[in-house]
């Protein structure tokens, strides 16, 4: 600038009107032989300099801007594949609507383009342009969903027709014959049941045993006919249901009874028990029953809590009696096995051995009490009082070791079953 220059070898300023050129010089420069600029890129051309401008102007490696002003920037030989694929602003031509877009416009239309040739998305098979599958979608395609009209799922269209057959909801008429004109399917049994006046019911005393069946506006006649029969019928079926109460209660109990020979009886309470048999005379107090073996005999041990006898106000008396059992008839009569009864000791028997207190006897076979009992005996009849004993335990004796704890005493009754009998 301003004709200024410096040399290239001193760095010195010049003065461009003092500059001329050298003109065999420059040709002598032009004349010399060198390679392409791009040699290391892979072009092979060589030539003067003064031929290179030309090269340059054909090299497949120069790099050159996009002739559709693209501002890409790209070597020769790579420009066509640019021009024609690459190019965001080359024109490209839709070959399904024909329209003219450029490279960039042309992206966003492909996928959209209302003339291209689809399949259904529903997977139906069919093929048409996409401006037309709207419209298939919404209302030709078979395998389209579509919600029920009357229960609202959705369901594919060629499967509704079937559905409608089994549509809780779907409309129909009374089966019989009514007068309602449509009632939603599932809801047909409580209309038939509620609502229909020519459903045929049965009396509400069928259980009792009424076995009329007439249309429900009928019904109402027949309860006022019949309030006498069905009185009877009521009072009948509870007279059956008192006596199978009574069975069922007697087969509870003999579920309930043991049956391995040894009962272990708890008196909870004892305190309070022990002032009723004090303040009432010969209180007694009733074991559970229990059979001596599988199929055997049916006892059932007593206590007086307060004394019986010779023991009254004294001691612990306790007895065991032979009650009538369901196998009598299969057994050996009078009973006469071994006995043993104990009050146990409740001491912990890591502190100190427990003293049980125990008594054993063999029935007395002339006794009435081992013979056969009758049907009628039951375990509150006094003239049964059983064997036993009626100086069992002082109530001094009673105090001194655990037999009685946490207010209760436990009493042990067993009988002694010779193998032979038990198999």
């Amino acid at each position: 600038s301003e004709g200024v220059f410096k040399c290239p070898e001193d760095q010195l300023p010049l003065d461009y009107a003092k500059i001329y050129p050298d003109p065999e010089l420059e040709a002598q420069v032009l004349s010399l032989a060198i390679r392409c600029i791009h040699s290391e890129e892979g072009c092979r051309w060589t030539g003067l300099i003064k031929h290179l401008q030309a090269h340059l102007g054909s090299c497949g490696f120069n790099v050159i801007p996009c002739p559709n002003r693209c501002s890409a920037k790209l070597s020769r030989r790579d420009l066509p594949q640019h021009v024609q694929h690459g190019c965001p602003k080359r024109r490209v031509k839709c070959e399904f609507c024909a329209g003219d877009f450029t490279g960039e416009a042309f992206e966003g239309h492909q996928g959209t383009c209302p003339q291209e040739s689809v399949y259904c998305e529903n997977k139906c098979g069919a093929r048409m342009m996409r401006r037309l599958l709207s419209q298939h979608t919404l209302t030709e395609c078979p395998k389209r969903t579509q919600p029920c009209a009357y229960c609202a799922k959705e369901f594919v269209f060629d499967t509704i027709q079937n559905h409608q057959y089994q549509c809780p909801r779907y409309p129909v008429p009374c089966p019989n014959q009514c007068g309602t004109a449509s009632i939603a399917r599932e809801d047909v049994p409580t209309h038939l049941k509620e609502s229909c006046s020519t459903a045929m019911l049965l009396c509400p005393f069928k259980d009792a045993g009424c076995k009329h069946r007439c249309p429900k506006l009928a019904m109402g006649r027949h309860l006022e006919e019949s309030t006498k029969a069905h009185l009877g019928m009521v009072c009948a079926l509870v007279s059956r249901q008192r006596q199978e109460i009574l069975e069922l209660r007697r087969d509870v109990e003999e579920l309930s009874v043991s049956s391995e020979g040894t009962l272990i009886w708890k008196i909870a309470d004892y305190a309070r028990k022990l002032q009723e048999a004090k303040a009432r005379s010969n209180c007694e107090f009733f074991s559970p029953p229990f059979y001596t073996h599988k199929y055997g005999y049916k006892l059932q041990v007593s206590a007086f809590l307060n004394g019986n006898g010779s023991g009254e106000s004294s001691h612990l008396s306790v007895y065991i009696r032979v009650l009538p059992g369901e196998y009598d008839n299969l057994l050996e009569w009078p009973f006469s096995y071994r006995v043993t009864f104990s009050l146990l000791d409740q001491s912990d028997p890591s502190l100190s051995k427990p003293q049980h207190i125990t008594e054993t006897f063999h029935p007395d076979p002339n006794w009435k009490n081992f013979q056969k009992p009758g049907a009628s005996r039951s375990s509150l009849d006094e003239s049964t009082l059983g064997f036993g004993y009626p100086k069992f335990i002082s109530h001094e004796d009673i105090k001194k070791r655990n037999y009685v704890r946490d207010n209760a005493i436990f009493i042990k009754a067993s009988v002694e079953i010779p193998q032979k009998i038990l198999a």
